[in-house]
């Protein structure tokens, strides 16, 4: 429906009323749009004008602080070129200067309605061929922020006050929108800046406490909920002498978790024992858990305690004991059942009272049932297993880490870091961490290294992709992922208003963004 420029907003009731009903539209679908999908929605809009009152181009302008204007979008009838994004090198410096001046300019007839002063506008409409143009300035505040211009090229035509007043609220509602926009994003980066600022405070105060404390359980703080889970059934079986088994991949603090639980349990007067069964040869291993004798083998010129009979009275922990040689398991779980055993090389049987902790990175149910671990010494160390989880699993824990490893490293080096710059951060919380907490360490401690001053800037290189979470395929969340994850992207993941994700799948937006939050859906970068 497109009225003709004599007859105003139209020549009916029924071409009002869908006039107005159009104006009601772009006004409501503005209502919950933030961030860059104002933008996205101002040129929908722009395009339901122009097809609608039969306009050859419209654009939204933005005026900068510094006095540039900046095409944010542009519809164009077809055969007409839109308006490039971006800031504007058309010299039409009479137009805008008219319009920072906060008056609308209407050009029936060109180039005649020109003054003579607006040259440059003049060969601007002579090159473009503009016939007729409307442009409005929008403001915000009472400050002109920007502007709302129309032009037609294949014929002059008028434009009526009452359709100069409305195109003016439309234009108001695309500013308005895009001012809020803008405070919201400013809002969400101060927000940003004060959870960094909370991260590093708190990463300060979990070094000082370590500081003062040791080993303990407060050098482990964490805002995961599955970590802080993991803590509480730490902390409860540290008083105990039961055997503990920590389960997780390398490098995910299963060493720092049982030092925290020797610390907090009766035996923390003597010191923890540990023991790498990857580190040790074959043939040196069992002379390293139970000692020898002199003379035992070859090379063996002393008598030589084990760990085990250091560790009695105390807590021994074994790290990879997955690794352990099937030969030496046996031996390993006499220990277990009775605390009993012998030294390389003698028949004198010594009996200690040593707690065990265990950890591997080694699914051992699978090498049981792969003969290479025994059943009986897995439901040995199987007492009470905890399994740690992998960094990628605890993102909201990683700022509060590398503020904690800064704070360290910057005690050893002697250097002063004030801030991490943004778009590292982001990128530390992104990465999949194969590695995992040592990985991250490693990682902040080469940052600190290749700093030149007091913002920290971190390189992961070629990192791999984020390791996938979520649901299982084939059950019903997975299906629900899916169903919601396209949705997303048909809706250029814009949740709220007409045509966002939420309308589309016929639920609340406040319903959808709590499903997108436990799916752990992220919109890509």
């Amino acid at each position: 429906m497109k009225p003709t420029d004599d007859e105003g907003i139209g020549a009916s009731l029924a071409e009002r009323l869908a006039f107005e009903r159009l104006l009601a539209d772009l006004s409501a679908a503005f209502a919950n749009v933030l961030g860059d999908g104002v933008i996205d929605e101002i040129a929908r809009g722009l395009g339901r004008l122009n097809d609608f009152l039969g306009f050859d181009r419209c654009t939204f302008w933005e005026f900068s602080a510094n006095g540039d204007r900046v095409a944010l979008c542009s519809a164009a009838a077809a055969g007409v070129e839109p308006v490039a994004r971006g800031p504007s090198a058309i010299r039409m410096d009479w137009l805008f200067d008219q319009l920072r001046a906060g008056k609308t300019v209407v050009l029936r007839s060109l180039p005649e309605d020109l003054p003579a002063e607006a040259v440059d506008v003049r060969e601007y409409v002579a090159t473009a061929g503009i016939r007729s143009h409307l442009s409005i300035p929008l403001r915000i505040g009472g400050e002109v922020t920007g502007a709302i211009g129309f032009g037609a090229f294949r014929a002059m035509r008028a434009w009526p006050e009452d359709l100069i007043g409305r195109l003016g609220i439309v234009g108001q509602v695309f500013a308005q929108s895009l001012a809020r926009s803008r405070a919201y994003t400013q809002l969400a980066g101060a927000h940003d800046e004060i959870k960094r600022l909370n991260a590093r405070l708190e990463a300060e105060n979990v070094y000082l406490r370590q500081t003062v404390q040791g080993g303990s359980f407060a050098r482990l703080a964490s805002r995961s909920p599955t970590f802080r889970l993991l803590i509480e059934e730490a902390e409860r079986v540290a008083p105990t002498n039961a055997t503990v088994l920590l389960l997780g991949e390398t490098g995910t603090g299963k060493e720092l978790l049982a030092e925290a639980i020797h610390a907090a349990s009766g035996r923390s007067k003597r010191a923890l024992v540990k023991v790498n069964c990857a580190a040790l040869p074959a043939t040196l291993i069992e002379a390293e858990l139970f000692g020898r004798e002199k003379g035992a083998y070859t090379g063996a010129l002393a008598r030589q305690m084990g760990r085990f009979e250091i560790a009695d009275g105390s807590t021994i922990f074994l790290d990879e004991v997955g690794e352990l040689p099937l030969e030496l398991q046996p031996k390993l779980l006499r220990v277990l059942q009775d605390g009993r055993f012998e030294r390389v090389g003698s028949t004198h049987t010594i009996q200690v009272d040593a707690r065990v902790i265990a950890a591997t990175n080694r699914d051992l149910a699978t090498a049981v049932s792969e003969g290479s671990f025994r059943e009986d010494l897995y439901y040995r160390l199987n007492v009470f297993p905890i399994e740690v989880p992998p960094l990628r699993e605890r993102r909201e824990d990683i700022a509060m880490l590398a503020w904690a490893f800064v704070k360290e490293l910057s005690e050893a080096m002697g250097r002063s870091i004030e801030r991490i710059a943004d778009e590292s951060m982001a990128a530390l919380e992104a990465y999949a961490w194969p590695g995992n907490v040592r990985e991250l360490r490693n990682v902040i401690e080469r940052a600190m290294i290749l700093a030149r001053d007091s913002t920290l800037h971190v390189s992961l290189g070629r990192a791999p992709a984020r390791a996938p979470v979520g649901p299982a395929p084939g059950t019903l969340d997975f299906a629900e992922r899916t169903h919601i994850l396209r949705a997303l992207e048909q809706s250029d993941w814009r949740i709220r208003g007409a045509l966002g994700a939420a309308e589309r799948l016929g639920m609340k937006p406040t319903t959808l963004e709590s499903r997108i939050k436990k799916l752990g859906l992220r919109r890509p970068r």
